[in-house]
């Protein structure tokens, strides 16, 4: 049901020293694998749900995963992610732009923390689903959203048979 966190960061093309950013990073599905490919980089886990971080901290301390710094933050906001400007090389967004109320301040904000060039790994829902979305964002659409603020797609992705996958890029 679910895709694989690891397939999807190898099509990304992470590398050891990447510094990346899960927004939305929910119980570190994606956060910890992060973790150990980018192993002396660094991951800024960014969830909403405060019950979440500490789900996070647990799973990468269990995981010996020592490179994330957690992050109490709004995705949805210009600066939200208390992250700096321009300094990640990567982001991850999964499974959260079906949940996104506000997605061009959400996109806005990925491109302000991206670097040039920076990737983004966008995966979601391409079917409505009892574990997950009820109202899905057409991979199309989620394409178009991303162009219309400057970023330029550079490949589709095998992200499992519920969802899309895509590596777009900070032009």
């Amino acid at each position: 049901m679910f895709t694989d966190p690891v397939k999807n960061l190898k099509a990304l093309g992470l590398a050891e020293s990447d510094i990346v950013a899960d927004l939305g990073a929910g119980t570190g599905f994606y956060s910890i694998p992060a973790g150990r490919i980018a192993g002396r980089g660094k991951i800024y886990a960014v969830e909403v749900q405060k019950d979440f971080l500490e789900t996070i901290k647990n799973k990468a301390k269990e995981a010996h995963v020592n490179n994330l710094e957690i992050i109490w933050g709004n995705v949805e906001k210009l600066g939200g992610t208390k992250i700096g400007d321009g300094i990640v090389d990567a982001v991850i967004a999964s499974n959260i732009l079906f949940q996104v109320e506000d997605k061009e301040q959400f996109i806005l904000e990925i491109k302000r923390i991206l670097k040039q060039k920076g990737k983004v790994l966008l995966v979601d829902w391409s079917e409505p689903s009892i574990m997950g979305a009820k109202i899905i964002v057409p991979p199309s659409k989620a394409r178009e959203m991303f162009e219309r603020k400057g970023f330029m797609w550079q490949r589709d992705i095998d992200a499992g048979a519920h969802h899309y996958g895509m590596i777009l890029l900070k032009s």
